[in-house]
């Protein structure tokens, strides 16, 4: 089955230091129903904007890499049988109901790094 990336654009990580129970609830049962269904393969949260540091060349500068209103606040991999079945299931995402959205890729290879006992 194929895998793809969903990126998460919101205006903030919804799971950041000082976030309420009631704030990350429905981030934390679409991430639950997407293990139930085996569909998820790995998913992160990534900390606030504010702790983001950029590499451009040799310059290095604090925040997120592009200066934009939404940032990517966490990604995951799914495993879908095409795009549409991944769409369907990344459409489900809070961020695409509360003002952010998701970008969805399909991944050209990669996986875990295997470290040496």
């Amino acid at each position: 089955m194929a895998q793809y990336a969903v990126l998460i654009y919101a205006n903030d990580s919804a799971h950041r230091a000082h976030a309420t129970r009631e704030e990350t609830a429905p981030h934390d049962r679409h991430a639950e129903e997407l293990e139930r269904s085996g569909a998820m393969v790995a998913a992160y949260a990534l900390t606030t904007r504010d702790l983001a540091t950029s590499v451009r060349g040799d310059v290095v500068t604090d925040g997120p890499f592009v200066d934009a209103k939404e940032i990517v606040a966490g990604f995951y991999i799914l495993e879908a049988p095409d795009l549409d079945a991944a769409l369907a299931i990344a459409m489900l995402n809070p961020a695409c109901h509360s003002g952010g959205g998701v970008e969805i890729r399909p991944i050209a290879g990669g996986g875990v790094v295997e470290r040496p006992a």
